[in-house]
């Protein structure tokens, strides 16, 4: 809301749109998406194995917080 002052010099409301909300994300396309980047993971060298559940570990722990406003 935004403030007006009247001829009294009081400060009264004064009506306006709603403040913005942030967007709400589904989770679970994160998560869908975090978990197929190991898919092809027997095809990946040994050394990417660590950044690839690193990733995944990454978007579940958000998605898991993001649950109880965490």
């Amino acid at each position: 809301m935004h403030e007006q002052t009247d001829q009294g010099g009081q400060f009264r409301p004064k009506p306006g749109p709603p403040p913005a909300q942030p967007p709400q994300t589904d989770p679970r396309a994160g998560i869908a998406e975090a978990v197929a980047g190991l898919d092809d993971l027997d095809s990946v060298p040994l050394a990417e194995h660590v950044e690839r559940f690193d990733a995944v570990h990454t978007e579940l722990t958000v998605a898991l917080s993001s649950i109880d406003k965490v």
